[in-house]
């Protein structure tokens, strides 16, 4: 496994761990994952729809800056999808 793939399953454990207990963020949580999603993921194993790995990593420094090493807490992710919720406007 590359390092770069080690690195989202470990960011992606700490989404599934924020998201998981909290159904009000579920949709949210799957607007992003469409959103992030490799264009075409179903065409490519691991049939997932996750986002390139080179992609995650850009944002991930956007957000937390090029020096950071760690992984996203429960707490950044819980307050990103509350900020989705609230900035998507109201369907009808």
């Amino acid at each position: 496994m590359s390092d770069r793939r080690a690195a989202w399953g470990r960011d992606a454990a700490t989404v599934v761990r924020a998201v998981a207990l909290r159904p009000g963020l579920w949709p949210a949580s799957f607007g992003v994952l469409r959103r992030l999603a490799r264009p075409g993921w179903w065409h490519r194993p691991p049939f997932l729809p996750i986002p390139d790995a080179d992609f995650w990593r850009f944002r991930m420094e956007t957000a937390f800056g090029k020096e950071w090493e760690g992984r996203p807490s429960t707490g950044d992710v819980i307050d990103y999808l509350a900020w989705c919720q609230r900035a998507r406007p109201p369907r009808r």
